[in-house]
C-alpha cells in the first residue's frame, strides 16, 4: 500500500509539474523583446558587453539604466530593474546588474547582481534575489541536484544505501535500508526515487525568489527555494535547497557542502562540513559539525561533533565532541 501511494504521488506530481512548466513557458516567449538599438548602445555606454546582442531577451518594460559594467554571453533573459534593496549596514542599493558575467541566465524583476569575481552560468534567477560579491555560481552540464544520491547509511561498509530525493521520509528510508527481506519492495521504491532524480535533472538551475546569496565563493549545481540565505559560505555543490517563504532556510559562515538535500526551516552554519547527506525539516548544523552519509530528519540538532552514516530519526540531538551514535 506505501509503495502504491508513493508510486501515485510520483506520477500525478511529475505530470502536473510538466503541465505547469509547458504553460510557464509560453507565456514567457509571449512577455520578451528584442534590445531597442537605442538600449544596446546605453548598456555599451555603461561597460556592457555581449558577444551577440539578439540572444538577449527583455520585458516590455526594461529600462537598462541599472545595468552597468556586464558581459552577456548565450541566451539571456531579462526583466525590469526599478526597486531597491537594503543590504546590512543600512545600504541602500538600486536593483540591477552590476560587474557580472552572465552566461544563458534569465534574471527575474528587481533582482540584484553585483560584484561577481568570475561568472553566473546556467540559472534562472527570481524576483527579488540578492547576489553580492560571489565568485562563481553555474551548473554544468545536466544536473539532478543531489536527488538520486546514494548515501550509505546504518553500516558504514556499505549494503543498506538509501538514494536521497527531494521528498525523503524517514518512514520511506527505514523501509529501503532495514527490509532487506523484501527485495521486490526496496528494488521499486529505489526506482521511484530513481525516476523522480530523471525527472528534476536539468542544465539549468534555480534561484528562488527572495533569496539571498552574499560572500560565497563556488556555488555549483545547487538549487534553492524561495527566501533562501546562503551567506558566507565556502562551497555547495550538487544539492537543493527546499526553502519557502513560511520556512526559509539559512546557510552560513565556511560551510562545505557536497551531495546534499536540505529541507525547509532548516539551518546549516559555522564552518559545517556535509557530504553525501539528507537533512529533514527544521534541522540545525552549527559549531563546526561534521556529517558523512548520514540521515537527519525533521528538528535533529547537531553541534561540535561528528556524524558517520548515521540515520538519525526526528529529534535527534547531538552536542558533544566525544559522542558516539550507534544505531539500534
Amino acid at each position: 500500500m506505501l509503495g502504491l501511494l508513493f508510486a501515485l504521488y510520483i506520477y500525478f506530481s511529475i505530470h502536473l509539474k510538466t503541465k505547469l512548466l509547458n504553460i510557464k513557458t509560453n507565456l514567457m516567449e509571449a512577455g520578451y523583446r528584442n534590445l531597442f538599438d537605442e538600449e544596446i548602445g546605453q548598456m555599451v555606454h555603461q561597460g556592457c558587453s555581449s558577444t551577440d546582442w539578439n540572444l538577449i531577451k527583455v520585458s516590455t518594460d526594461f529600462i537598462p539604466d541599472n545595468i552597468q559594467n556586464c558581459k552577456f554571453s548565450g541566451h539571456i533573459r531579462l526583466n525590469s530593474f526599478t526597486g531597491y534593496v537594503n543590504l546590512v549596514g543600512g545600504i541602500t542599493f538600486k536593483t540591477g546588474i552590476y560587474n557580472a558575467w552572465l552566461h544563458n541566465c534569465e534574471v527575474g524583476k528587481n533582482a540584484l547582481i553585483h560584484n561577481v569575481r568570475s561568472y553566473i552560468a546556467n540559472y534562472k534567477i527570481e524576483e527579488g534575489v540578492v547576489i553580492h560579491n560571489i565568485t562563481t555560481m553555474a551548473v554544468d552540464g545536466e544536473s539532478a541536484f543531489g536527488n538520486g544520491v546514494q548515501v550509505e547509511a546504518i553500516n558504514e561498509g556499505g549494503g543498506r544505501d538509501i538514494p536521497i530525493y527531494d521528498y525523503l521520509s524517514a518512514h520511506v528510508a527505514y523501509i529501503m535500508s532495514l527490509y532487506r527481506h523484501r527485495p521486490k519492495l526496496v528494488t521499486a521504491l529505489k526506482k521511484m526515487v530513481f525516476d523522480y532524480a530523471d525527472f528534476v535533472k536539468s542544465n539549468q538551475g534555480v534561484i528562488g525568489a527572495g533569496s539571498k546569496i552574499l560572500n560565497c565563493n563556488t556555488v555549483l549545481n545547487v538549487k534553492t527555494g524561495a527566501a533562501t540565505t546562503i551567506d558566507g559560505t565556502k562551497k555547495l555543490k550538487n544539492g537543493t535547497i527546499n526553502s519557502n517563504f513560511e520556512a526559509p532556510v539559512t546557510i552560513g559562515e565556511g560551510v562545505i557542502m557536497e551531495n546534499f538535500i536540505v529541507s525547509s526551516g532548516s539551518i546549516i552554519t559555522d564552518a559545517t562540513l556535509v557530504s553525501n547527506c539528507f537533512i529533514g525539516q527544521g534541522c540545525f548544523l552549527d559549531k563546526h559539525y561534521s556529517a558523512v552519509n548520514s540521515l537527519f530528519f525533521a528538528n535533529c540538532q547537531g553541534f561540535h561533533g561528528e556524524a558517520c552514516s548515521i540515520f538519525a530519526g526526528p529529534y535527534t540531538v547531538t552536542h558533544h565532541k566525544s559522542t558516539l551514535l550507534e544505531p539500534k
